[in-house]
């Protein structure tokens, strides 16, 4: 098990197989050293979250969806590495789209779930850049969609 997967164990988290693209995609593409992972999204016991925050989601449950598609996006980070988390360099920029009404203004709240977990999980190699935007409708009617940059070796 690698480094990094050790830590993610003791933090209860437990690396899906990396989620199959839902559309014409592919999951990541890997050019030099940086891998670019197409947006995931938050399913739960094999069940989209879907909501809209700012009308029938809290700003604690969209950051729970934000975790998940963290965990999401180092799975496929994982595939792309041959299944060697440990060559995982750092995260680099993270994109996070929030299901949100017009008058919804804490994407950056619902996004820090995912970037909390990242700096937790992997430390000094979890810090990114960040965006956090809103979205008036996400696919399926997700809540949340991360897309993320990540370097490895």
């Amino acid at each position: 098990m690698s480094t990094y997967e050790t830590r993610l164990a003791e933090l209860g988290v437990t690396l899906p197989d990396a989620p199959a693209p839902a559309a014409n995609y592919v999951p990541f593409v890997q050019s030099g050293s940086l891998v670019h992972v197409s947006g995931q999204i938050a399913m739960k016991d094999g069940e989209m979250i879907i909501g809209k925050l700012g009308a029938d989601m809290s700003v604690e449950d969209g950051a729970a969806a934000a975790k998940i598609c963290a965990i999401n996006l180092l799975a496929q980070v994982k595939a792309a590495c041959d299944g060697d988390l440990d060559r995982l360099v750092r995260v680099i920029k993270l994109t996070g789209f929030v299901n949100s009404t017009g008058d919804f203004v804490d994407q950056p709240k619902v996004i820090n779930g995912a970037s909390d977990f990242l700096g937790e999980a992997l430390g000094e190699a979890g810090k990114h850049a960040r965006s956090a935007v809103s979205a008036a409708s996400l696919p399926f009617g997700v809540a949340v969609e991360i897309d993320g940059v990540f370097e490895i070796k």
